[in-house]
């Protein structure tokens, strides 16, 4: 970040926006631990006895409820599980018997650099085809991408993985199916994520720069006999890729927080399938820990956004 946007974010108008922002994040993050919490006890039956299998002695079962302050009160057991929470001790795992935030701490990276990954390919290619597409919009090429980008929006993350794998590894024998041991156990597994990102900011880009190359200046520019060339990339793109900042902001935290379906179907590594097999194992520290992670990590991406675009766009911090 350059010096003069570092003094934009630490002006004064910006501090309020700021202070407002962060106290909206805390009280999400509030929210989501209440949420969870009271989902996983909602579930029928005794959790302690469900997750000490069938087989269990009332034994088992009763250490086991002690173990996860179960013979608490609920309001008890919530507090408990809040400030532990945010002092950063998440509980300890009923499988590995390790702390979860030792155990989630791999994987977030795993996914981190999956959702990066994905955001990449996203970008790389989304832009671009936007930008094409409003540039000659009505044409076959504006037809013909925006179909695309229909296309990988709608069609469901599992059959696009499927797809890939049957072409790629199976056909071709081109890329392994799973696993993470190298850049190309990434390729598969990217660009199954990636595809509701790219139709979407694909999507996106078009609408952006077809709304900025309506606008006055531009005809402005054009009257004055500039270059295309310049009229779109000095003054048009340049205003058209601030709406983008937001949408791919929240792509981000998709890409980290959605990639369950995913991970599990290539076996990879990340909180995805970690949470999948928490759940299986009936894990709860595990499942409480993994979904506050996820959602911590999606609203600080979040907040990171709406700064970024406050100091791009001053009307949005105007109280």
């Amino acid at each position: 970040m350059t010096t003069g946007a570092v003094g934009v974010i630490l002006a004064a108008p910006v501090i309020p926006y700021l202070v407002k922002r962060i106290g909206a994040l805390a009280l999400v993050l509030l929210a989501v631990s209440l949420v969870v919490f009271a989902l996983l006890r909602l579930i029928p039956g005794d959790p302690a006895a469900l997750m000490a299998g069938v087989d269990a002695q009332p034994q088992e079962v009763a250490r086991l409820r002690q173990l996860l302050a179960l013979d608490r009160p609920v309001a008890v057991q919530y507090l408990s599980f809040l400030t532990r929470a945010f002092s950063g001790d998440l509980g300890r795992s009923l499988r590995s018997h390790q702390p979860v935030a030792q155990d989630l701490l791999p994987r977030f990276g795993a996914s981190l650099y999956l959702a990066l990954v994905s955001l990449g390919l996203a970008l790389v290619v989304g832009v671009p085809a936007g930008v094409l597409a409003a540039l000659r919009r009505g044409s076959l090429w504006d037809s013909a991408l925006m179909g695309l980008s229909v296309l990988g929006v709608s069609m469901p993350t599992f059959w696009l993985a499927l797809i890939l794998i049957g072409f790629f590894s199976v056909r071709l024998g081109w890329l392994p199916t799973s696993g993470f041991e190298g850049a190309q156990y990434v390729i598969l597994p990217g660009l199954t994520l990636a595809a509701f990102s790219l139709a979407t900011i694909a999507r996106t880009a078009r609408a952006a720069l077809i709304e900025v190359l309506d606008q006055d200046y531009v005809r402005t520019a054009r009257a004055k006999g500039l270059a295309e060339r310049l009229v779109t990339g000095k003054h048009a793109l340049r205003n058209a890729l601030i709406p983008l900042v937001a949408v791919v902001g929240l792509q981000f935290g998709y890409l980290l927080g959605s990639s369950v379906v995913t991970e599990t179907v290539f076996s990879w590594p990340g909180l995805g399938w970690l949470l999948v097999d928490a759940i299986k194992n009936r894990d709860l520290p595990m499942v409480q820990g993994a979904v506050l992670v996820i959602a911590a990590a999606f609203a600080i991406i979040n907040l990171a956004v709406e700064l970024l675009y406050a100091v791009l766009d001053p009307r949005i911090r105007q109280p």
